[in-house]
């Protein structure tokens, strides 16, 4: 570490390190004084770069970055070689890709906060009981490809063949993209990523909130129970193009208008549950003119409900509605499901241990669940997994360039992971 960054607290160093890091933008983003990281562009690479330097530099033990882009640093235990093998991993870490026009605490603080707690480890010249595994996911956010957690997924061993032949919007395809990046565009490659459940104690993962639960309860620091259910889905309808000006109402069979109910439909059955979300996040019509009636809409879907049962249902009456309107409407309407993820509740065990950390602090333990996705969800798959939200400035708002944190409940962050791993050894040396 630089004698300047020591001086610092760790709060302030998270902030400044992720001003750093949101130097690097997609350039028709960044003439705009916005930032973008999409999976596997310029950007994103150098986003990759700068975290492997600043492992190195704070004095990770290995540094590496994997088949699919993930940084993954490694904090070993106090151990001999002849046990290095034998010794358990504990795992964390965060995403460092952006939505477009996005934050830059999203998924990244979580990366900086264990960063942060070994900085202070190599200054004590403080080993723990265990390895700690601290991992940037490359891509959480699924913007460039439609694999929403492929890099956590690869961990888990549920990154999908198929994902590797998907293109982009300028038809390359993931396995090509791999490739310019230095990557092996390999399946095998990426399959050996899978990680032995057996060797690890568990996943724990920082994150900002995304919402404004705790900026209305004045706590700092929340501990989560569970991760909603979610399905992401494209919609697609058509209809038939005609003349704006001599096709009379009653006759039109109008894509864009079957779509704008389908919408108004999704958000009146979501608010019927109380607690599950309905998003139309994205809606083009292809050839679109002022003067035609759509003939085609395509929209995506975003549905999310505290439990798998609870979504299910959501999905299932939004989809049997928008059958029925489309109908209605003389149009045709298909949907693909691209993304589908199953409620991630927090192990108890290692949620009991975030609230203790939390409790050693003085601030009131404070449990909430999480409407957003993260990489835990993933993690849930093969090991425990339990997250601590952070407070966020602004109403809590996320993926938006007024997403913020203070100094202040970032060392918060920091001092709560310091006590749980501090705790954590305390368990296993007994």
């Amino acid at each position: 570490m630089k004698s300047k960054d020591s001086e610092k607290s760790a709060g302030r160093m998270i902030l400044d390190w992720s001003d750093l890091l949101a130097r690097f933008s997609e350039p028709e983003w960044a003439e705009k004084d916005q930032l973008t990281v999409t999976y596997l562009t310029g950007a994103h690479l150098d986003c990759a770069q700068f975290l492997e330097s600043l492992m190195r530099e704070v004095g990770f033990d290995e540094v590496s970055r994997d088949a699919v882009g993930n940084v993954v640093g490694l904090y070993r235990a106090a151990t001999t070689e002849s046990t290095v093998s034998t010794v358990p991993i504990l795992l964390t870490g965060s995403h460092y890709d952006t939505v477009r026009n996005g934050g830059k605490f999203d998924g990244r603080l979580g990366i900086f906060v264990p960063i942060a707690c070994v900085a202070q480890l190599v200054r004590d010249k403080r080993r723990l009981p265990f390895h700690l595994e601290v991992v940037g996911f490359a891509e959480e956010e699924g913007q460039r490809f439609s694999a929403t957690f492929l890099a956590s997924g690869a961990l888990t061993g549920s990154f999908k063949p198929e994902w590797l032949e998907q293109t982009d919007r300028n038809g390359v395809t993931m396995r090509q993209a791999m490739i310019d990046a230095g990557l092996p565009g390999d399946l095998m490659a990426i399959q050996a990523l899978k990680r032995d459940q057996s060797k690890y104690l568990g996943f724990i993962e920082v994150h900002i909130e995304q919402g404004p639960v705790l900026v209305e309860k004045g706590l700092p620091l929340g501990v989560v129970t569970s991760i909603n259910a979610g399905l992401r889905a494209t919609c697609h309808i058509v209809g038939r193009a005609e003349h704006a000006g001599t096709t009379p109402m009653h006759m039109r069979e109008d894509a864009l208008l079957a779509a704008a109910e389908i919408s108004l439909m999704a958000e009146k059955r979501a608010l019927a549950d109380g607690d599950s979300v309905a998003t139309v996040g994205q809606m083009q019509v292809p050839g679109g003119s002022i003067n035609v009636v759509p003939g085609q809409c395509d929209f995506t879907l975003d549905m999310r409900a505290p439990t798998d049962a609870q979504r299910d249902a959501l999905v299932s009456d939004i989809f049997e509605q928008a059958t029925l309107i489309a109908k209605r409407r003389n149009v045709s309407f298909e949907h693909e499901v691209i993304m589908k993820a199953s409620a991630a509740p927090s192990d108890p065990v290692w949620q009991s241990r975030w609230e203790k950390a939390v409790q050693s602090l003085d601030i009131p333990v404070f449990k909430l669940n999480s409407g957003a996705g993260h990489d835990a969800m993933k993690l849930h798959e093969i090991m425990p997994q339990a997250m601590l939200f952070v407070r966020g400035g602004n109403r809590g708002i996320s993926h938006n360039p007024l997403e913020i944190i203070s100094a202040e409940d970032a060392d918060l962050a920091v001092q709560a992971f310091s006590r749980l791993i501090n705790d954590l050894s305390d368990e296993l040396s007994k």
